[in-house]
């Protein structure tokens, strides 16, 4: 590409970017990744983490590279969000930022990469003052994610491979905001028929214990396609 004639050297140039809103769930909270910036200008700044792309790939393949590079993780749900373009965005150059989110469960990432990089989780309510534009960036992706879990199951990402459905409700009370009433919901997302119920227990936090699921994985595909209306 680099190599190819230039047929534009005439028109300004400017940068293009691409953000990654990483989200995890852990004991029922939802986390985000984010990292003190390191490039001027802003050094020091917390920031989600992200990179300019380079010339010889695609968006979404910057994005993958900057996932891969701060958690070691590959094949992980990532959805492009939108565009952010405003003149002064960026106080170091022109750049427009094309933002991505992902979804990963909060056990399986490379914690000794996530350290090199200067990275930490916070908890979605307790996120601090990020730079540019990124907080909005967040506040879109949350919305997104809300907007997603009414008519797409959520949960496959995020969840560990067995959970209760105590826990799942907990997910969908971090995405939505508020609580949820447990019968409504047990109810609701059984009748679904995406959840495969194991003869183990969960006794970390009664001694009676709660049973463990997992996705059934054919069937969570399928509504995923087929989509449904999950208000609760």
């Amino acid at each position: 590409m680099s190599k190819e004639k230039d047929f534009y050297t005439q028109e300004d140039k400017m940068y293009v970017a691409t953000d990654c809103v990483i989200f995890g769930f852990d004991e029922g909270n939802l986390k985000l990744l984010i990292f003190k910036r390191r490039v001027k200008p802003l050094v020091g700044a917390w920031s989600l983490i992200g990179s300019f792309v380079r010339i010889d790939e695609d968006v979404q393949d910057a994005a993958k590279r900057v996932l891969k590079e701060i958690t070691g993780l590959e094949g992980v749900f990532m959805e492009e969000l939108k565009s952010y373009g405003k003149t002064d965005r960026d106080p170091g150059y022109r750049c427009i930022s094309i933002a991505q989110y992902a979804l990963i469960r909060i056990g399986e990432y490379d914690k000794e990469l996530v350290k090199r990089h200067g990275a930490d989780w916070y908890d979605i309510d307790e996120v601090p003052e990020l730079v540019l534009d990124h907080n909005q960036m967040v506040k879109d992706a949350l919305d997104r994610i809300k907007r997603k879990a009414r008519y797409k199951p959520i949960g496959f990402e995020l969840l560990p491979e067995k959970f209760t459905i105590p826990q799942l409700q907990r997910l969908y009370e971090a995405v939505y905001r508020k609580e949820l009433d447990s019968r409504n919901f047990r109810k609701k997302v059984l009748s679904l028929n995406v959840l495969i119920k194991l003869n183990e227990k969960d006794k970390t936090t009664s001694r009676r214990g709660a049973f463990l699921y997992k996705f059934d994985y054919k069937n969570y595909h399928k509504l995923l396609e087929e989509g449904f209306n999950f208000e609760i």
